[in-house]
């Protein structure tokens, strides 16, 4: 019998397989996995969830997405508690 992990070890393995919407390239389509971070809230007050499928239009001080048929920009540092995976 396999030790259960706790929470902990799982959102560390969900981080390492998932990367930030800052590291995303241009044009790529990805789904959420993770929010995590000081603004989660603020986050999901935009409109960001776990397993939403968005685009990275633009890269910059600001990164530009479509969210649910709508463009947002969001801070550099709000993309970086967005962790998502390619969508295929």
């Amino acid at each position: 019998m396999q030790p259960m992990q706790s929470h902990a070890q799982a959102v560390d393995l969900e981080l390492d397989s998932a990367m930030t919407l800052s590291q995303v390239g241009v044009g790529c389509d990805v789904r959420i996995r993770l929010l995590q971070g000081p603004s989660c809230e603020r986050l999901r007050d935009l409109g960001f969830c776990e397993e939403l499928r968005i685009r990275k239009l633009s890269s910059g001080p600001n990164l530009v997405c479509a969210i649910c048929g709508t463009r947002m920009a969001i801070s550099r540092e709000l993309a970086d508690q967005v962790y998502v995976e390619a969508v295929a």
